[in-house]
Parts: C-alpha cells; sequence; structure tokens
C-alpha cells in the first residue's frame, strides 16, 4: 500500500482521530481540551492518561519550570550552531547535546523526569539561539509566566503577552500535541521500539517533522496569503491555480475528508487576533475568502495549518519558527507514544516487497562489457 495508507500498524490508547467522532485525546475531545484547559494538563494527560488534579498539576507544572534553565555547555553548543541554521536542526542538536549530559537511565525508570525536563527545555533551546544570535545577547530563561504558553511568547518576544496571546498559544500547542501515527509519531515509536533512549525518541521525531510534507505547511499557508493585496487579487489567484491544477497548502487531509476538527478553533483564534493593534485584519479576509472558495468549488475543507498560520504571523512570530513550536507541542504526544510502546514492546520490522532484478550469477569484473 502506497505510504502506507489505510494499513493498521499497531495499537494505541493514546488518541483517536477520523472515526467519525472528531479528534479525542485519552476520550477526551479536541474542541474541549483546546478551549478549556491549559496545555500542561494535556501534556500530562497525554503521559499519564488522566487529567491532572490540582496537586499533581501544580508539581507537574514546577519540574517543567526547572527545566527552562539549560546547562552551560548546552548553551556553548546553541552559541556555535551558526546563525543561518535551520531552526529545526537548532532543536535537534540542542536535544542531542542535553542527552549527553543528562542521560536517559538503561532501564527507562526515569523516563518521565526525563520528558517533563524537554518540555521544559524546548522553548528554551529556541529562545536561547534566537538572542544570541538575532540579539547578540544572553537572554535570561527565568520568567515569572508559569504556563509554556505564555513563557515562550514573553521569552521570545520579551515583552509581557496579552491574555488573546497567550490563549491562543495555549490552544495551538493543544491542537498540535497529538494525531495519531502521523509521520513522526510512528517514526519516533519505531526508534522507542528498539528500546534506544527518549532523547533518540525526540530527535527522530524533529528529523521527520522537518519535512515539508509533515510540519512547516502553516509556513507555507501563511506565506500564500502574504501574497495578495485584497480578497479579489486571492480568488482571481486561486482561479490560476485551480487551471492549472496546483496544489494549496493548507486544505485537504488524508485522515479528515469533511473537516479537521482543530480548523474551527484554529478560525476563531484568527478571528480574535486579527483585532489587535499589531494586526492586519485584512488578511483574516483573505484567508477566509480563500478557505471559502477551496471548500465551495473543490470540497476540500482546511486543516490546522491553514489559519494556524496566521495566528502565529498575528503574534508576530518568525515564520521558520511555526515548525520548532510544532515540537514543544507534539513532544508530549511523542513521549506518550514512546512509553506505550516500551511498555508492550516488539520491534517494529515491517517486510517490503521486492520489485527488483530476479537472481543473477556474478560477473567478474574482467569480464564485464
Amino acid at each position: 500500500m502506497s505510504g502506507l495508507a489505510g494499513v493498521t500498524a499497531g495499537q494505541s490508547a493514546i488518541c483517536t482521530c477520523g472515526l467519525g467522532n472528531g479528534l479525542n485525546y485519552r476520550g477526551y475531545d479536541i474542541a474541549d481540551l483546546a478551549l478549556k484547559a491549559d496545555f500542561e494538563e494535556v501534556a500530562f494527560l497525554l503521559l499519564n492518561g488522566e487529567l491532572p488534579n490540582k496537586k499533581e498539576l501544580k508539581m507537574f507544572r514546577r519540574k517543567i519550570i526547572a527545566g527552562r534553565q539549560l546547562p552551560a555547555s548546552v548553551k556553548e553548543v546553541l552559541k556555535a550552531i551558526p546563525a543561518s541554521s535551520h531552526p529545526m536542526d537548532v532543536m535537534k542538536t540542542a536535544t542531542s547535546a542535553l542527552g549527553c549530559i543528562e542521560p536517559e537511565a538503561e532501564d527507562f525508570s526515569d523516563q518521565m523526569d526525563k520528558i517533563t525536563r524537554l518540555l521544559g527545555a524546548f522553548p528554551s533551546f529556541l529562545v536561547y539561539w534566537h538572542h544570541w544570535h538575532v540579539n547578540g545577547k544572553e537572554v535570561e530563561l527565568a520568567s515569572d509566566e508559569d504556563t509554556i504558553a505564555g513563557y515562550i511568547v514573553e521569552r521570545l518576544k520579551e515583552v509581557k503577552p496579552l491574555d488573546v496571546e497567550v490563549k491562543a498559544m495555549n490552544a495551538m500547542l493543544t491542537l498540535y500535541a497529538e494525531h495519531e501515527f502521523n509521520a513522526s509519531t510512528f517514526a519516533n515509536r519505531i526508534t522507542a521500539s528498539t528500546l534506544s533512549d527518549i532523547y533518540s525518541c525526540m530527535t527522530t521525531g524533529i528529523g521527520t517533522l522537518k519535512g515539508h510534507l509533515h510540519g512547516g505547511a502553516n509556513e507555507v499557508a501563511i506565506k500564500f496569503v502574504l501574497g495578495f493585496d485584497n480578497v479579489e487579487h486571492a480568488l482571481t489567484s486561486v482561479d490560476e491555480l485551480f487551471a492549472k491544477k496546483e496544489k494549496i497548502m493548507g486544505f485537504g487531509h488524508r485522515v479528515y475528508r469533511e473537516v479537521d476538527p482543530r480548523s474551527p478553533i484554529g478560525f476563531e483564534l484568527a478571528k480574535e487576533l486579527k483585532e489587535l493593534e499589531t494586526s492586519d485584519p485584512k488578511l483574516f479576509d483573505i484567508a477566509k475568502a480563500v478557505r471559502d472558495k477551496v471548500k465551495a468549488e473543490k470540497g476540500l475543507p482546511d486543516n490546522i495549518d491553514f489559519f494556524g498560520g496566521l495566528i502565529y504571523h498575528y503574534m508576530e512570530i518568525e515564520r521558520l519558527y511555526y515548525t520548532p513550536l510544532f515540537i514543544m507541542s507534539r513532544a508530549a504526544g511523542w513521549a506518550a507514544h514512546a512509553f506505550e510502546q516500551r511498555a508492550n514492546n516488539r520491534i517494529i520490522r515491517p517486510s517490503s516487497e521486492y520489485t527488483g532484478p530476479e537472481p543473477r550469477d556474478f560477473v567478474a569484473l574482467e569480464d564485464r562489457a
């Protein structure tokens, strides 16, 4: 089966998507989680199977906040990575460096401590590298923001985030946190099935997510929207793309045929953010018009990446940082799958259908034409 489409490759109790009941994490509807819970609650749910009580959440937050601080040697690695590097390579390299300094126990007895540490460290990797190479300074990693969402916005921009920004970032982290056996998660599970360490599982996921067919679609989607002067310009260009049978990023999904259950949430978040003084509401109107046209004429629903890119743009986040933000979210899902794989493990080793030559005799070098 091309791309393993339609192939069931394993069992999981973590997530359901595209089964007629939307998107659920451990049985909870994505809309409830995205709009009613902090991302830390969702990460705890994915990793532990149940939502935390107040005491559990307080302890979980405390460990994540402690994880924001980076060893001096990791900071030196981040300084040494060139400013021209792709931010995804920065994240991958920093993860590997931390794994060398703070390795996971061979029996995985500290696996929860390690992923909690990484949930704190992932934003710091990007923040520290960004400010060193862009602003020429060592940024302070301590912050009064006690949520991952607030910390990301506050430390990147070095201003206190608005409530609407924290709400949007928190929801986006939740919306991207888990999505069943997608490419990066399945790659992560393969690594976990070899009984490799959690850092290797994370870097496997990061490397897979870097590919343009997996992560990064929201970068392309916002670039597309930014290319138009007005709604009329956008709709004319879409007609031209239709005529050429070219793909528009941010539409369609292998799993969702009618609607991506994350998209209506992203739409409403973008609608709120367009009211900010720094936002250009015209971009929202363009995106909405394109969405409606593609749906009406091609039957393709938008996916979370289409308005997701606009959300990050309205928060004035660098476009190349959109996929690293994906890491900070999806790491919770990756780790949940790694833990699940380890708990009932058999190495993942599928077979392939051979399409090469039939058996043939070896010809000595001097006898070859």
